[in-house]
């Protein structure tokens, strides 16, 4: 007669339960991945796939960064926008004004009085020069803590910011300047060719046409000139903020699309397929209560119970 120990006994119910445990966990792992959403639980389940999803997730932060960054950019090029066109409604009012002091009808109190509203465009044209962007910086001044121009008695202007815009970076290791300096904007030539800026030149035509005279008149006209080159200068320096616009735009839409890509790889990776999970879930369930089922009635034939004794 075959003699079973108790030790024969011992491993069954020692085999038995580390079976019906290891499906118990099968169990739970698949319920909690649906529960979750999330097909894995620890990096040791798949290095391969948490080391993608780590990569991943890497550049999802990465991708943070550089939105943020590209926002304040995109921030700092539409204030810089809007303040352009500010100073060339300036710079059309000025010369709408101009051309009328040019004309031979009018008297000296009428040029001086023409004078004074040339001279508030021009204290209007050195506020909007000295605009301060989002972190209250200069933001026709190189990003400087304090303004970009200042005036001397005689108010003659001087660009006291930094020599180059700020650049932030957006992406894919680019970079943009997020405004232009003040003598990018303002700087020109007059109807003589000599290098100015338009907030001298408009301060010049102020003290012309108040002072009255001969001279005043024939101020006004050669201003119109100077007047042209400085709207000139304005728009092109506008063009250029506009193109970098429309880059971080583009730039935008590219990293919108990027980032769709890598949710789409991520939810590959390491997204709960509910349905497969489900029928998983089913199958691992109904193996767990047979399982279970097995090891009650084998537990309790007389067999055992008679080593048990």
């Amino acid at each position: 007669m075959t003699t079973i120990s108790s030790t024969s006994t011992s491993s069954f119910y020692t085999s038995a339960a580390e079976q019906l445990a290891t499906l118990q966990g099968q169990v739970n792992a698949v319920d909690n991945s649906i529960s979750t959403g999330n097909q894995y639980t620890s990096a040791s389940q798949d290095p391969e796939a948490a080391a993608q999803m780590r990569m991943l997730q890497l550049q999802d932060s990465e991708a943070a960064a550089d939105k943020a960054s590209s926002n304040k950019a995109s921030a700092n090029l539409q204030l810089a926008d809007a303040t352009m066109t500010s100073m060339i409604n300036d710079i059309n009012q000025a010369r709408e004004l101009t051309t009328q002091a040019a004309t031979g009808t009018l008297t000296d109190v009428q040029r001086a009085s023409i004078g004074t509203q040339i001279g508030q465009i021009q204290q209007d044209l050195v506020s909007l020069a000295n605009t301060r962007d989002a972190g209250g910086n200069a933001l026709f001044g190189g990003g400087v803590a304090g303004n970009a121009y200042s005036l001397d008695a005689a108010g003659n202007a001087t660009y006291v910011g930094a020599a180059t815009s700020p650049s932030l970076p957006i992406g894919g290791g680019q970079s943009v300047q997020t405004s232009l300096t003040g003598p990018e904007v303002l700087d020109m030539t007059d109807a003589a060719g000599n290098p100015t800026n338009l907030i001298d030149t408009l301060g010049s035509l102020a003290s012309a046409l108040k002072a009255g005279g001969s001279g005043a008149q024939s101020a006004a006209a050669t201003a119109l000139t100077s007047l042209s080159n400085g709207l000139d200068a304005v728009t092109t320096a506008q063009t250029v903020i506009g193109s970098r616009e429309s880059w971080l735009t583009l730039n935008a839409q590219n990293q919108t699309a990027a980032g769709t890509a890598r949710a789409t790889e991520e939810s590959q990776v390491g997204d709960t397929d509910v349905s497969s999970a489900a029928i998983k879930l089913q199958e691992l369930t109904t193996a767990l209560q047979a399982s279970q089922a097995c090891f009650v009635r084998l537990s309790s034939l007389s067999l055992f119970n008679d080593i048990g004794n």
